[in-house]
């Protein structure tokens, strides 16, 4: 069969795409990028926050479509939406033929064969490296889930209650997989999970995040790599992971710490703790031992109780912290989340000046940053032609992380074109707020990525 694949949400839910998509080639499928050529469509779904669960049902309601005017002739709905709303899923879009949770994607064959679902209730699901994977993302990068799950209580989270406890992938899985990826041609790898700074702690292995990272770096490739990790958290950032970033030149000297809040009594309600002069003195001490690191971190606006003070406090901090990157949530009231029940809800309107007034100063923050690095050379890892404009190529510094960050436009190629999947050596010429346009000024050996192209996970046609 032909079976298409949209995948929404983060890159935990891409990988899960991707482990479904290897499953089915294993067994002798087809995979397409274009919809009205699918005998099966999956679409696997995010339902963190209520615009997320609009784009997953607007986009079920899309590819049920196709079973009217193209081939399809199953609809397969995938993810936490699943895990959500599982009857309400079945009950109220008929056109839907089956669901999997995030803990059935082994089921994903039987699915499509028109067998049944052989959930385990009793082993949540993890891949390893044995586990067939079709790769979806450029062929230069991709991620290597190496935790599922998670322990905390953070109040306005509902992911624990899909995704369940945290648990860690095997030490060797992870170094074996990631060996392989660069044996393919993979120059960056990015190390995903909901809590990565817990890996390990189930295995017993103490600071296992450092010591994965370390063996990681340690890989030997035939050229210059990068690894980094992404969601960790403040309070399990230790200064041995901070030593052993600082001490590999492949780790990647970027820090994603979501905060979530700077006032105590945010945090406190948030069931996260802390306040905003730890975080400060955290990340003087990042700051002093990664030297030229860059720091990313995202904040809540509107959570309830949030009062004027409160976001002021907020406020104050970002102009305090100085980050290089900053993204910021508008508080969703999740009905199965605990900060569903608690008082004090912020009205919408409220939310929205907050969000644009802190987006507002960081903005101005990031500019002034960027501006301090015209004139400066560094190495970026060369995507492609840009997606603008044919008179520009696109690529990005070690310290943007793909999808979520800014980019660097190259407009003077110098004397060797570039090609996707270099890392080249580039002078910033220009600053934008969060986008920097520079030249290429090196003359590199070729490079030719060994790996196979990658399949292009379909979109949504509107």
């Amino acid at each position: 069969m032909k079976i298409g694949f949209v995948s929404l949400g983060c890159p935990k839910n891409l990988v899960d795409t991707e482990v479904m998509m290897g499953q089915l080639v294993e067994r002798g499928h087809q995979l397409t990028p274009h919809p009205a050529d699918a005998d099966v469509l999956v679409v696997n779904t995010c339902s963190f926050i209520d615009p997320a669960k609009q784009e997953s049902v607007d986009t079920i309601l899309e590819m049920a479509e196709f079973k009217k005017s193209g081939k399809a002739r199953k609809l397969i709905v995938a993810g936490c939406l699943v895990e959500r709303y599982r009857a309400q899923i079945q009950q109220d879009i008929p056109e839907v033929d089956a669901v999997l949770g995030t803990n059935e994607l082994q089921s994903i064959v039987a699915l499509c064969e028109d067998g049944e679902a052989a959930a385990n209730p009793f082993e949540p699901y993890l891949y390893h490296d044995l586990t067939p994977r079709v790769l979806s993302t450029a062929r230069h990068y991709t991620y290597i889930k190496i935790a599922e799950g998670c322990d905390h209580p953070c109040s306005f989270c509902v992911i624990p209650q899909f995704r369940g406890a945290f648990r860690s992938r095997r030490f060797e899985s992870v170094v074996i997989e990631a060996t392989r990826m660069f044996a393919q041609g993979v120059r960056e790898i990015n190390l995903i999970g909901q809590d990565t700074t817990s890996y390990g702690e189930d295995l017993g292995i103490k600071d296992g995040l450092a010591q994965l990272m370390a063996r990681l770096a340690r890989i030997e490739t035939p050229f210059e790599k990068w690894i980094r990790f992404l969601y960790c958290y403040p309070n399990r950032i230790t200064q041995k992971l901070l030593d052993t970033i600082a001490e590999h030149k492949a780790l990647v000297k970027y820090i994603d710490m979501p905060l979530q809040h700077a006032s105590a009594a945010m945090l406190k309600r948030m069931k996260r703790g802390s306040h905003g002069d730890f975080f400060l003195k955290l990340l003087e001490k990042i700051r002093a031992t990664i030297p030229g690191v860059a720091i990313r971190t995202s904040m809540i606006v509107g959570f309830p109780g949030e009062t004027d003070a409160d976001f002021e406090i907020l406020c104050d901090f970002v102009k305090a912290a100085n980050l290089d990157r900053l993204g910021v949530f508008s508080y969703s009231d999740e009905e199965t989340s605990a900060s569903f029940h608690l008082d004090g809800k912020v009205d919408a309107r409220t939310i929205y000046n907050r969000k644009r007034k802190l987006m507002a100063l960081q903005r101005r923050v990031s500019h002034a940053r960027n501006r301090k690095m015209v004139g400066h050379e560094v190495d970026v890892l060369v995507e492609g032609p840009s997606e603008e404009t044919d008179l520009l190529w696109q690529a990005r510094m070690s310290t943007q992380a793909p999808e979520i960050d800014g980019i660097c436009y190259i407009n003077d190629f110098g004397d060797v074109p570039p090609s996707s999947g270099e890392i080249r050596r580039m002078r910033i010429t220009e600053a934008h707020d969060y986008d920097l346009i520079g030249a290429l000024i090196d003359s590199p050996p070729g490079f030719a990525p060994v790996r196979p192209e990658f399949f292009p996970i379909l979109a949504a046609t509107r």
